[in-house]
C-alpha cells in the first residue's frame, strides 16, 4: 500500500474520531472500526489493502488516539499507533508529513500535506445511526492531477 494511500485511510479514521466528538459523546466512538472494501472506491491505481479494521481509544476535542492495522494485498500486516491534535492546525504526524483537521458542523474536512507538495484532503460524514462513515477524499500529486476516492468504515 502506498504511502498516500495509507495516508487517506488515516484521515478516514481521524474523521470518525474528530466528527464522534462533535456530534456526540465521544465515548460512542471509542471502539473498532472496520473499512467496508466493497462499499469503498479506492483510488484508480493505488494498491487496495485486504482488510484494515482501527481501535479508537481516546476521542476528544483536543486529541484523537487510535491504532491502525493493515493487511496489504501482498498479505504484509502493519500496525500503527496515532495520537493527532484536532484544533485545525498542520502537526506533523511523522518525519515528512504534516496533517491538519477542521470541523464544519457535522463535516470533518483534513488535510495531509507530504513533502514533495502533494496533498489529501478528505470530507466525513456520519450516518444518522452513527454506524457508518463516509468519506470523500481528492489525493494531489502536487503537479495538478488530482484522483477522487471514497472509504466507508462500519462499527464493528
Amino acid at each position: 500500500m502506498s504511502g498516500r494511500r495509507l495516508i487517506g485511510l488515516i484521515i478516514g479514521l481521524s474523521a470518525v474520531l474528530t466528527v464522534g466528538s462533535a456530534l456526540a459523546d465521544s465515548s460512542s466512538f471509542v471502539g473498532r472500526w472496520h473499512w467496508n472494501r466493497s462499499q469503498s472506491s479506492p483510488p484508480p491505481g493505488e494498491p487496495v489493502p485486504n482488510d484494515v479494521i482501527a481501535e479508537i481509544s481516546r476521542a476528544d476535542s483536543m486529541h484523537v488516539r487510535w491504532s491502525l492495522a493493515v493487511i496489504a494485498a501482498q498479505g504484509q500486516n502493519s500496525v500503527e499507533t496515532f495520537d493527532a491534535v484536532a484544533n485545525g492546525e498542520f502537526y506533523p504526524i511523522n518525519s515528512d508529513t504534516t496533517a491538519a483537521f477542521r470541523l464544519y458542523g457535522n463535516l470533518l474536512q483534513s488535510t495531509f500535506k507530504g513533502p514533495s507538495g502533494q496533498t489529501d484532503t478528505l470530507t466525513c460524514t456520519l450516518s444518522a445511526d452513527q454506524m457508518k462513515m463516509t468519506c470523500r477524499g481528492a489525493l494531489s500529486d502536487g503537479d495538478g492531477r488530482t484522483t477522487n476516492y471514497v472509504d466507508i468504515y462500519d462499527r464493528m
